[in-house]
């Protein structure tokens, strides 16, 4: 707009003070780089050519007189002159030429890496090579060494490491050797770079009253892990739940045996009493007692008990008087026995037979030969029956009994049963042999 602006900044410039003419810009060159230079520069030997070539002389030419003639030159001169490549005469075409770059990554570039990788390594170690050459005199260049100019002793590594691996872990098993006996515990060298230590409560079952006297030095022991090493290498160890462990196997193995064990009673509460087994604490209930109306006057006595239920993850034990007398009545039986009953109840699927303090199954696929319509075809509650055992669960407390093995035809015993159960001993000999043989063709 007229008026507007800076008065000054309109007045026209004097001659001398014009400004110079500035000199137009270049536009930006652009460096080709070809693979083949990239890698002839890499090489240790082109690069050591090239330092050369630059620091040799160049020849100087001979002067021209003011005649304009040229001096003699002298045959070796000629001959290398024209031995001598003539000079590239490199245009700017040249050097823009993109041509040779064209498709070309940079990876192309860069080559494998693997090769740029040695290719760097060895660029530094050319470089402080030199430096270090450059640095000491020849007299004290120091050789390069290898790992066999150094003491390695394989077989002293490998012994180091297994000196110095970790020695039990959590449940393991482990023997050892008392060194020490302190107030507080014990410690026990275990083999590894720091003694086991085992506290005082867990130094067995019960109550101990001398440590020093139940573990002196140099005694040998079989402890469990219970916890791993620490910091300081140390681990420690219970020579009770050990002996609780081998308390629990030891009292599974005697239920699944059906064994009948003599316990103390050691107290009482409303649902029954408790009781001391291999150092666990088992529990009777009131009904499975045969005073349970006066379960407190039992504290102190031994009673004979059977298993009810062993549980190791829940450190259940639960004994029973009553079943102890059944118990003790497995112990008479065995697998091919001839044994003598009475039917005492009829379910659709056999006959429970009572035999003495014990009742076995006879199943009515094993009562006869043949297909039975109505149980009652064979027999009734409360007549006599003779089997032979072919099964026994002490645990479960369960008898199989078998009669189909007595007969010497199949459905005899429908029409002759006053017979087979007279005969029964000497049928029940050859009906063992038979067994016997079922096993082998089994086994």
């Amino acid at each position: 707009m007229a008026g507007s602006g800076n008065p000054a900044s309109r007045q026209p410039l004097n001659p001398g003070q014009r400004p110079a003419p500035q000199a137009p810009r270049k536009p930006p060159q652009v460096l080709m780089i070809k693979k083949e230079d990239v890698v002839a520069v890499r090489s240790p030997a082109a690069a050591t050519a090239a330092a050369a070539a630059v620091a040799a002389p160049k020849p100087l030419a001979a002067p021209v007189p003011p005649g304009g003639v040229p001096a003699p030159v002298s045959a070796q001169a000629a001959a290398g002159a024209a031995l001598a490549p003539p000079a590239r005469v490199v245009s700017d075409d040249d050097l823009f030429d993109m041509g040779a770059m064209e498709g070309m990554t940079m990876a192309d570039l860069l080559g494998p890496a693997d090769r740029r990788g040695k290719a760097s390594g060895s660029a530094k170690r050319q470089v402080g090579s030199a430096a270090s050459a450059a640095a000491a005199p020849a007299s004290q260049a120091i050789p390069g060494r290898t790992v066999d100019d150094f003491d390695f002793d394989e077989e002293a590594f490998l012994a180091a490491l297994d000196q110095n691996e970790p020695v039990g872990t959590t449940g393991e098993v482990v023997r050892g050797t008392v060194i020490a006996v302190e107030s507080d515990g014990v410690y026990v060298d275990i083999g590894g770079k720091a003694p086991g230590f085992m506290p005082k409560s867990e130094c067995g079952l019960g109550v101990i009253t001398s440590l020093k006297e139940r573990f002196p030095r140099g005694l040998d022991v079989e402890v469990l892990v219970t916890r791993e090493q620490n910091a300081d290498g140390m681990v420690t160890i219970s020579a009770r739940a050990l002996a609780l462990r081998q308390s629990w196997e030891k009292v599974r193995q005697m239920e699944k045996d059906g064994k009948v064990v003599q316990v103390k009673v050691t107290g009482f509460n409303r649902g029954g009493v408790t009781c001391d087994l291999e150092g666990l604490r088992g529990f009777i209930p009131r009904s499975q007692l045969n005073e349970g109306d006066n379960h407190e006057a039992l504290v102190g006595k031994t009673l004979g008990v059977a298993f009810l239920e062993v549980n190791i993850e829940t450190h259940k034990l639960v004994l029973s008087e009553k079943r102890a007398a059944s118990a003790a009545r497995f112990t008479e039986l065995e697998v091919g026995q001839l044994v003598e009953g009475q039917v005492v109840s009829l379910k659709p699927y056999g006959f429970f037979v009572d035999l003495g303090g014990v009742s076995g199954l006879l199943h009515h696929s094993c009562v006869t030969g043949v297909a039975l319509r109505d149980l009652r075809e064979a027999f009734q509650q409360g007549d006599r029956v003779k089997a032979l055992i072919t099964d026994l669960d002490p645990a479960r407390g369960r008898i199989a009994l078998n009669t189909a093995l007595l007969e010497n035809q199949p459905g005899e015993l429908l029409i002759a049963k006053e017979q087979v159960m007279a005969e029964a001993v000497e049928r029940a000999n050859r009906a063992r042999s038979v067994l016997r043989q079922q096993e082998q063709a089994a086994g």
